[in-house]
């Protein structure tokens, strides 16, 4: 009997093959996000070519490497493959064990030869001719179907083996995290930036989290709840920099100095402010957060004009036109809606008004930040940032840094 056993994973390009002189880059970045994402399978390696990347399952199982492979960026679909002895009998009955176990009764099906190796006895047409043969042999009611059949089974005989696969999973599309640049999502607790990170991520722009945080007014649940949500993240690119930002000496200046009103305003420049600090220090080239217009006072186009004014750098807003249902259904399904909605606050919401402005003056905006020490109290926010390293399985591994460190 010949043995079935998934040998290796075949992934498919989608975008990538717009790239142009950029391809190999792009492919070199998709092997390496798989191989962070796939770390916990130390057999398994993986090898990238132009066409297509393999991984060697070595032995690993099959079905939970998929279940983390589905949402790697940059994979456009992909195939477990069955690897069989190069000679025509082996080759033959592979495929005849193989329809018997996957054939149902009226499905249809083609086989798709493909010879790398050219010194192999039978060409493509030849090996199609075949094994459709062997395939009616088995199965005498067994339907030929050309355009879309139900079982499409891809034959590739190359140089070391044949190959047999008749799956084709989709994978997540966009494209490989990191090959957009650098991006510093601002992450609360909420709903929506995580879905904004997601988005990013999706464009291949690599994140690293920045959250707020105000003891003793938030406390260390909130804190879990945004690793929580940031090791989420790391399903669709691999690990990702957590930074915390103490944030309570900014918010009580603040509170004390500016008029309920502007509370928000002023607070949401002051993270921009600092958040921009941080992603200069960084290397980051854009801010990315989870505003959505309309949705609250601090995202009307009014405030982010008030907020926006402090910075030139570019910020991104994945979710800005998406409504509250449509935020919530991607969240549910990146699984960081459960997380999201744990009641623990942040910091966005212990000090907010009653009935903030929803249209400011950015001229108001300045005039109460005179009565702060603006330089001062960013500096201070950006020297005692803490830095940890998010991974799938949430273990968060704290790094001791000098400020010099960030230089």
């Amino acid at each position: 009997m010949t043995n079935l056993t998934y040998s290796e994973i075949l992934i498919r390009y989608g975008e990538l093959s717009t790239k142009g002189k950029n391809r190999m880059k792009f492919i070199a970045r998709l092997a390496n996000n798989i191989r962070e994402v796939l770390v916990e399978w130390p057999m398994v390696s993986v090898k990238s070519d132009r066409d297509r990347t393999h991984i060697f399952l070595n032995g690993a199982a099959y079905g939970p490497l998929s279940e983390k492979l589905v949402k790697v960026f940059g994979v456009q679909n992909f195939s477990p493959a069955i690897k069989v002895e190069k000679t025509m009998p082996a080759l033959e009955a592979a495929v005849a064990e193989l329809v018997k176990k996957v054939y149902l009764e009226g499905m249809t099906f083609k086989i798709s030869a493909k010879r790398s190796d050219h010194e192999f006895e039978l060409d493509s047409t030849e090996l199609n001719r075949e094994l459709g043969h062997t395939v009616m042999e088995t199965i005498p009611y067994a339907k030929v179907q050309m355009k879309r059949p139900d079982i499409d089974l891809r034959v590739e005989i190359r140089p070391d083996a044949a190959y047999l696969s008749y799956e084709t999973i989709k994978g997540a599309g966009g494209l490989p995290v990191g090959t957009a640049g650098k991006g510093m999502l601002m992450l609360s607790g909420g709903i929506d930036s995580p879905v904004a990170g997601y988005l990013a991520l999706k464009r291949g722009v690599e994140i690293e989290a920045v959250h707020f945080a105000s003891p003793p007014y938030t406390g260390p649940g909130s804190l879990k709840k945004a690793k929580d949500l940031a090791s989420k993240l790391t399903a669709f690119g691999g690990d990702i920099q957590f930074i915390e930002v103490p944030f309570t000496e900014i918010q009580e200046e603040i509170k004390e100095k500016v008029p309920m009103p502007y509370l928000m305003t002023v607070t949401r420049r002051f993270m921009m402010r600092v958040v921009d600090e941080i992603r200069a220090r960084r290397h980051g080239q854009v801010i990315i957060n989870g505003e959505s217009l309309g949705q609250v006072a601090s995202q009307t186009l009014g405030s982010m004009v008030a907020i926006n004014a402090v910075t030139t750098t570019p910020i991104i807003r994945p979710v800005v036109t998406l409504d509250k249902l449509e935020i919530i259904e991607l969240a549910e399904k990146i699984d960081t809606f459960n997380i999201s909605i744990q009641p623990f606050e942040d910091c966005c919401t212990i000090f907010a008004p009653p009935q903030p402005k929803t249209n400011p003056k950015l001229e108001n905006a300045e005039k109460f930040e005179q009565r702060l020490a603006i330089d001062e109290l960013v500096q201070r926010a950006v020297d005692g940032i803490m830095i940890s390293q998010v991974s799938a399985d949430a273990q968060v591994d704290t790094l001791e840094m000098d400020i010099q460190d960030l230089l």
